[in-house]
């Protein structure tokens, strides 16, 4: 296990903008970090790691866990985050993203940007020349995908030689992030999704090679047999924050993959568990039934998006 205060990786002062950027060595180490601050919290531990750091959290989407976890990680080390909202900022309005990044490069130790464009996530880290982290876009969630990993070792012990299958809307950033990470470390990912729904072609061909290195399979269907064996079914919402014009026909698309019961048993495993990334439109994607019963463990991912948080800035500021 790590000692306490030795947070020095050889990334440090590098952006998160996907897991596709590193290697699963060093996925792993910053889990390991995650496993280490939990601990800490959970003991009642207090530090000031990020004494006389400030971090930037720009959001044009609305959220609950994400905040949450990057201004009390942030808060609780010591260090002053600084929450900007569009109505804040000019931020790809009155000023350009790029001159955006100059000036936040000058005033803070890191950035978190949760928003729509994943270009405008890349700029940032391009131009402000500090750390940038994904905190969402429309492509991808890096953070949630390292709290949902986080979640996986704690209930089985290990990761290599799971399989874990998404339900619903294969194209989504989560959908997208959990294939990258499962493709790094070895997992096995399924997509049980409607055909109109699969994931891009392209983020596809860039996991194949990544998957057959580490050993994991990756496969999307819309047959329901691709669950079988899955040791974690895991949904999302069926309307992305931005689609909400799209919901009748998701709806009508979306609904024979609903997490309930029955699709629970198509796993065959009796230990099989049941994640969601939050918030839950109970009902939709998922059955009360399942969404209130033992075998969920949204609430343990939800706090582990703080501690994964934590970790991935003391990985990555310097």
């Amino acid at each position: 296990m790590i000692e306490a205060e030795k947070f020095d990786t050889p990334f440090k002062g590098r952006s998160l903008l996907t897991w596709l950027d590193y290697t699963p060595e060093e996925i792993l180490q910053i889990l390991d970090y995650a496993i280490l601050v939990k601990k800490q919290a959970h003991a009642g531990e207090v530090h000031q790691r990020f004494l006389g750091k400030t971090i930037a959290l720009i959001f044009e989407k609305r959220s609950t866990r994400t905040r949450s976890s990057f201004e009390t990680a942030f808060g609780e080390e010591g260090g002053h985050p600084v929450f900007m909202s569009t109505q804040d900022i000019q931020l790809g309005g009155k000023e350009s993203v790029e001159d955006t990044a100059r000036v936040l490069g000058r005033m803070f130790s890191a950035i978190e940007f949760r928003g729509f464009k994943q270009e405008h996530v890349e700029k940032l880290a391009k131009f402000s020349g500090i750390p940038v982290i994904n905190g969402l876009t429309d492509d991808y969630h890096p953070t949630q995908a390292l709290a949902d990993i986080m979640t996986l070792k704690e209930n089985f012990g290990k990761l290599k030689g799971l399989k874990w299958a998404f339900c619903g809307d294969g194209r989504n950033n989560v959908a997208r992030s959990l294939m990258i990470i499962s493709a790094k470390l070895g997992i096995d990912f399924a997509i049980y999704s409607p055909k109109e729904l699969f994931p891009p072609k392209d983020i596809q061909e860039v996991c194949k090679p990544i998957a057959e290195k580490s050993g994991a399979t990756i496969e999307i269907s819309d047959k329901i047999s691709v669950v079988k064996n899955a040791d974690c079914l895991y949904t999302d919402v069926w309307v992305s924050m931005g689609e909400e014009s799209l919901k009748e026909e998701r709806t009508r698309l979306l609904s024979p993959y609903q997490v309930n019961e029955r699709l629970m048993a198509e796993t065959g495993k009796p230990g099989t568990i049941f994640m969601h990334c939050l918030p839950a439109v109970k009902g939709q994607e998922v059955t009360e039934q399942v969404f209130e019963s033992p075998a969920s463990k949204v609430w343990d991912q939800a706090e582990n998006r703080k501690h994964t948080i934590k970790a991935i800035m003391l990985a990555l500021i310097k």
